[in-house]
């Protein structure tokens, strides 16, 4: 999985879905400080998973790149060192 991004993604908005452009990303809750545990989620060859720790349905739209979302502006960028 060398060279592979992983894809974080964040509902701060609090929808109750998120359609998203990859089937494995992180799921980091809302954006910090009001983060949750930072969870890999995979959804193999469904289309939809649920995170078990703030409950967004995230769901798979292939018209979607990798990190795009829709609601957009839900991708979560980690912070550049200082």
């Amino acid at each position: 999985m060398a060279g592979h991004v992983v894809p974080h993604f964040h509902n701060s908005a609090g929808v109750p879905s998120i359609s998203i452009g990859a089937r494995e990303f992180m799921c980091v809750g809302a954006l910090p400080p009001y983060d949750h545990p930072h969870v890999f989620l995979d959804m193999g060859s469904d289309d939809e998973i649920i995170c078990p720790y703030c409950s967004t349905l995230y769901k798979f739209d292939g018209h979607l790149h990798g990190t795009e979302s829709n609601p957009p502006g839900s991708l979560y960028e980690t912070p550049a060192a200082a």
